[in-house]
This record gives structure tokens, sequence and C-alpha cells, in this order.
């Protein structure tokens, strides 16, 4: 039973790590301090996802539903649980392909270059007045 709430809360940590890779960017724009989090964990999730890694995360998950005697999963995270919530008419038996990964992957470092972008205009603009 504790193997299963320490997995849950790992899915969890897990689930607010993506969410951070992916929206972080928002939030530097109000607070430019958390790029020294946000700029490594952009790049950890892009590698990831371009490098067709597995997240440690996601070996810390199994082997917690491992001890509590249910079963894990062989894939990634994104996979297993944002995939299906995503995608779920595009859910393939054969599993989401490797291009989707990489394109992932792309879009997370190109979405959040755009908002550093934004953040240095806005930086050197305030620098130039005054």
């Amino acid at each position: 039973m504790l193997y299963r709430v320490f997995a849950d809360l790992t899915v969890g940590l897990h689930f607010l790590f993506v969410t951070f890779v992916l929206f972080g960017g928002l939030l530097i724009l109000k607070h430019p301090r958390l790029a020294l989090i946000h700029v490594p964990a952009v790049m950890w999730g892009g590698a990831i996802e371009i490098g067709g890694w597995i997240c440690p995360l996601t070996y810390m998950e199994n082997n917690l539903r491992y001890k509590g005697l249910e079963a894990g999963y062989q894939s990634s995270f994104v996979d297993h649980y944002i995939l299906p919530l995503i995608y779920p008419d595009l859910w393939l038996p054969g599993g989401f392909p490797r291009w989707g990964f990489v394109a992932i992957g792309l879009f997370v470092l190109m979405s959040n270059s755009i908002v550093y972008w934004l953040l240095w205009q806005k930086w050197k603009k305030n620098r130039g007045e005054s």
C-alpha cells in the first residue's frame, strides 16, 4: 500500500515536472529568476524526448510499483500517461511513433526559445530606457 502511494506521488511529481517544462516559460515572463531552474529542466525534457531516453522518474515509479506488487510499464512516462490524454484517437497498437517524440521534444525547445527570446527583448528594451 505504501509503495503504491509513493509511486502515485512520483507520477504526480513527474506530471508537475512535465507541465513546468512545457509551460514554465510563461512563469519566466513574470518571474525571470525561475529561468535558473527552467532552462535546465527544458534542456533535460527536450533531450529525453529527442534522444528517446526514459526519465529516471519512470524507473523510480516502476520500481515502487514492483515493490508494491503492482504491474509497472515498459514505455516512457509520456508514452504511458500523457499521450493517451493528449492523443486518444491517435493511440496506435504499436505505440506512438518515434518521430512523434522528436516532434514533442522540438516543440518544447522551440516554444520555450520563443518565450526566452521575448524575455530577452523585454530586458534589452528596459535596459535601454534606464
